[in-house]
C-alpha cells in the first residue's frame, strides 16, 4: 500500500511541475506548483520513513542493492524539490521526481512491523552505517549530476539542430545548467571524500580482495572529479568537454559502487557485505 502510494504522489508532482513550464498552463501554473510541492512533500516523508526503518532502526542495516538504489531516489525526489523552487529548473526537477519514483520501489518491500535484525539486515555500528549512508550520499548527489549533464547535451543538440518547439519550456538556460553542474559536482567531490576518509578510518582492510576494486574506483572517480574542477577553475572548461568528463567520471563511480555488487546480488544470488 505504501509502495503504490509513494509511486504515485511521485508521478503526479512529476507531471504537474513539468505542465507548469508549458504556456498553455500558464493560467493554473500556480496551482500545479502548489500541488506538485505538496504531493512531492508526502511522498517525501513517507519513503523517508520506510527507509529510516530499513537504515536507522533497530540497529541494523539493510545493504542490498535495491535499499541503496531507493536511498538515492529519496535524494533525488528531495534535491527535485528544493530545485523546483527556481522555475526554470521545474522542468528538470520534473525528471529528477520521476526517477525518484522508479528508483523507490526496489527497495520499498519493508514491513514496518518487522525488526529489520530478524530478517537478515546486517548489525553494524554507528561510525560503518554512518561511511554507508555518507556514500549513498555523495552517490546521489552525483547522480543528480549526470541528469544535468545528460540535459545539457540533450539542449546544446536540440540548439544546434534548431528544433524550436514547447518542449524548450523544460530545459534551464545552459548557463544555469552550468553553475547548477559545478555546484553539484563541487559538494558531491566534497560528500564523496568524507566518504572515502570515513572508509579508511572505519573500514578494516579497505584494500582486501572483495573491497579493492570497490576502492580503487571510488579513488579513480575522486580523481576524474577533482580534474574537472580544477580544469574549469583553472582552463574554463564548459560546455562538451566538461559533460563528457562528468559523465565518465559518474560511469566509474557507479562500477565502483554498483558494477560488482549487481554481479553478487543479481547474477549469483548473494547479498554484499
Amino acid at each position: 500500500m505504501f509502495q503504490i502510494t509513494i509511486l504515485f504522489l511521485y508521478l503526479f508532482a512529476a507531471l504537474a511541475f513539468a505542465l507548469s513550464r508549458f504556456p498553455k498552463y500558464s493560467a493554473r501554473a500556480r496551482s500545479l506548483v502548489l500541488a506538485a510541492f505538496f504531493m512531492c512533500s508526502i511522498a517525501l516523508v513517507i519513503h523517508g520513513r520506510l527507509l529510516y526503518i530499513v537504515f536507522i532502526a533497530g540497529g541494523g542495516i539493510d545493504l542490498s542493492m535495491t535499499s541503496a538504489i531507493s536511498l538515492i531516489g529519496l535524494q533525488l525526489g528531495l534535491i527535485g524539490l528544493l530545485g523546483a523552487c527556481e522555475p526554470t529548473l521545474r522542468g528538470m526537477s520534473a525528471s529528477l521526481i520521476l526517477l525518484a519514483a522508479i528508483t523507490s520501489l526496489p527497495g520499498m518491500n519493508v514491513n514496518p512491523g518487522v525488526d529489520i535484525l530478524s530478517s537478515g539486515a546486517a548489525a553494524l555500528s554507528w561510525q560503518l552505517r554512518a561511511h554507508i549512508v555518507t556514500s549513498m550520499f555523495a552517490y546521489g548527489l552525483l547522480a543528480v549530476g549526470a541528469i544535468v549533464a545528460l540535459y545539457a547535451l540533450l539542449q546544446d543538440r536540440r540548439l544546434r539542430s534548431g528544433q524550436l518547439s514547447s518542449i524548450n519550456h523544460l530545459f534551464a538556460p545552459m548557463e544555469t545548467n552550468d553553475k547548477l553542474l559545478y555546484a553539484i559536482t563541487a559538494t558531491g567531490l566534497t560528500v564523496l571524500a568524507l566518504s572515502i576518509v570515513s572508509g579508511i578510518t572505519f573500514v578494516e582492510d579497505l584494500f582486501a580482495q572483495h573491497l579493492v576494486h570497490k576502492t580503487s574506483l571510488s579513488l579513480l572517480a575522486l580523481l576524474l572529479f577533482s580534474i574537472l574542477l580544477l580544469g574549469r577553475r583553472f582552463a574554463g572548461w564548459r560546455g562538451k568537454r566538461a559533460v563528457y568528463l562528468y559523465l565518465a567520471s559518474f560511469i566509474v563511480l557507479s562500477l565502483a559502487y554498483f558494477g560488482s555488487r549487481y554481479i553478487l546480488e543479481a547474477v549469483l544470488g548473494r547479498s554484499w557485505g
